[in-house]
């Protein structure tokens, strides 16, 4: 006689364990995220639209936290973090037809045209965009003024030189660790490495910024 499996019994050990009754393993959030979009990507370099609008709607606010910890929170005088992130999603979109598996989450290629794109943004040349406005307005304003605007970019533009002296991948890993504050973990899944690699990367950048920093406070005693 052929017996009908209990529903509940099914998903309950779907989810909680392997088919011989082991503990399924538990991934993080990144690895989810990194699963949900290497599921898309073939459909949408298909053609599948819904597939395309899922991957902008998944990769989206990922990559807008990624620009303002690169860009800072006031961003730049004509650049915001929404306005790279949504030249990140449009780069992506483009890049999905001709995108080829070479062995790394579709994440970590999403990571590599945002690094590109808020690499450009600092490249850029600083212009001041002036807005005309009919009256003064009726109460000050509690919006950075020109010194403080102009202090922020002086950082900005410090700490993106300084951490040219970086390889490109130590970089975001540090973008991601201390700006984004994910875990070894995430970070791994997100470049396409392993958590014990992310962490000498980690290491060996901050020593030598650690080291580049100490020269420059040695060079005015010396001169």
């Amino acid at each position: 006689m052929i017996t009908q499996e209990n529903p509940a019994a099914s998903t309950t050990r779907t989810a909680g364990s392997s088919r011989h009754g082991a503990p399924a393993p538990v991934r993080s959030e990144s690895q989810r995220v990194a699963a949900e979009l290497d599921r898309l990507i073939g459909p949408a370099a298909a053609g599948d639209d819904r597939a395309v609008t899922d991957i902008v709607r998944i990769v989206q606010p990922l990559v807008r936290r990624y620009c303002a910890a690169r860009l800072g929170s006031g961003g730049n005088l004509q650049v915001t973090a929404d306005d790279v992130a949504q030249e990140i999603c449009l780069a992506t979109v483009q890049a999905i037809p001709r995108y080829r598996d070479q062995g790394k989450s579709f994440l970590a290629f999403v990571y590599g045209i945002s690094a590109n794109k808020v690499a450009d943004v600092f490249r850029r040349p600083a212009q001041q965009a002036t807005y005309p406005v009919p009256d003064f307005p009726d109460r000050p304003s509690t919006l950075p003024g020109p010194e403080e605007m102009a202090l922020a970019a002086e950082q900005r533009h410090a700490t993106f030189e300084l951490m040219q002296i970086l390889a490109p991948a130590h970089r975001e890993v540090l973008v991601m660790r201390l700006m984004l504050g994910w875990t070894a973990a995430q970070t791994a899944e997100a470049i396409g490495t392993s958590p014990g690699v992310v962490r000498v990367m980690q290491h060996r950048a901050l020593n030598k910024l650690r080291a580049r920093l100490e020269q420059a406070e040695l060079l005015p005693e010396c001169a």
